[in-house]
């Protein structure tokens, strides 16, 4: 079990603030690594974080552990939080996400496949070739990393 499960067993399905990562992997050939997860939705790698890891370390385990590449330096692109970000999971689970967005071009090994629990396909693409079902939140994170 982890973090989470374990504070859920506590506090129900009532609404709590939750830090996540989510991050940008830009190949060199400008092309954006994004995961399509198992709701269909397309968006980059990302996930919460587990006690005493770091938000660098959790983007870093994130990007492995959902696609196989393994990535070093990150560059902060912002925080997204807020009302707005607000999700009721189908099980009932509520929460805030306060989500730190990182971008790397820094690929240091691994090889791209899906691991297919999260991920159920994993893929490079233009970022002026998006495909459908891009997770809106992702579009946000794209436009303020290229400061459109």
């Amino acid at each position: 079990m982890g973090y989470i499960e374990d504070l859920r067993k506590v506090v129900g399905t009532q609404p709590l603030i939750l830090v996540g990562v989510a991050v940008a992997v830009i190949n060199k050939a400008g092309e954006i690594l994004l995961q399509k997860r198992r709701d269909g939705l397309w968006g980059v790698p990302g996930g919460f974080l587990e006690l005493g890891e770091s938000t660098e370390e959790a983007g870093r385990r994130e990007v492995l552990e959902e696609t196989g590449i393994e990535v070093g330096t990150l560059e902060l692109v912002g925080v997204f939080s807020g009302k707005h970000h607000f999700v009721k999971l189908p099980n009932g689970d509520e929460f805030y996400p306060v989500t730190i967005a990182y971008v790397s071009k820094d690929i240091i090994g691994g090889v791209l496949k899906a691991d297919g629990v999260e991920t159920t396909e994993a893929k490079f693409f233009k970022v002026s070739e998006l495909p459908d079902g891009l997770n809106p939140l992702i579009k946000n994170l794209i436009k303020q990393y290229l400061g459109s």
